[in-house]
């Protein structure tokens, strides 16, 4: 088994997970999740923990094991405490606003941006921050992923939407190039 699929996963307090079958369900103060398992792997619960066992002992069921766990550890994280993304917006006269469950992007195009959150994504904008937050990790890592194709930070002036703490490496321009080569 691999080394994250032995480690047990702490079910805290005022969180429940139930398991039917091939389905994991947990359910806490924020909403619910569920997620299907793959054939072969089961959840048990002992003693306030999670852990993940193997129906039999082949190679690919220990990539699994570690996969279902961390998709369980997740699952008990975004109920609780939930996930958020934030992207810097960088560009002379770029915007962005919320209006109602849509994200709209002025970035620099003929005509807006706009893009609409699904069920369980909230989605805030402050100055030129934009916080993308709900209780399902894949699900935010996926609407952020979406609202930064938008316009990806280009390398000579670093105008676009990145991540904050992201580091966009510069290139030089022609001109700089010129004064000090060949």
């Amino acid at each position: 088994m691999s080394n994250i699929g032995k480690k047990p996963v702490e079910v805290k307090e005022g969180v429940s997970v139930q398991v039917n079958n091939s389905k994991v369900v947990v359910t806490g103060p924020k909403g619910t999740l569920e997620t299907k398992m793959p054939y072969g792997i089961s959840v048990v619960l002992e003693e306030g923990k999670a852990k993940v066992r193997k129906e039999n002992e082949t190679p690919q069921l220990d990539m699994y094991s570690g996969l279902v766990r961390s998709l369980v550890a997740n699952m008990i994280t975004g109920v609780t405490s939930g996930f958020e993304k934030k992207l810097e917006l960088n560009g002379v006269g770029f915007r962005a606003k919320v209006e109602g469950d849509t994200l709209v992007l002025n970035v620099g195009f003929a005509v807006p941006v706009r893009i609409k959150a699904p069920n369980g994504i909230s989605m805030k904008v402050d100055e030129n921050i934009i916080t993308v937050s709900g209780i399902d990790k894949e699900l935010v890592g996926n609407i952020a992923s979406i609202i930064k194709r938008v316009k990806i930070p280009d390398p000579y002036k670093a105008k676009g939407i990145k991540y904050v703490g992201e580091r966009i490496r510069r290139k030089v321009g022609k001109a700089a190039k010129a004064v000090g080569g060949k």
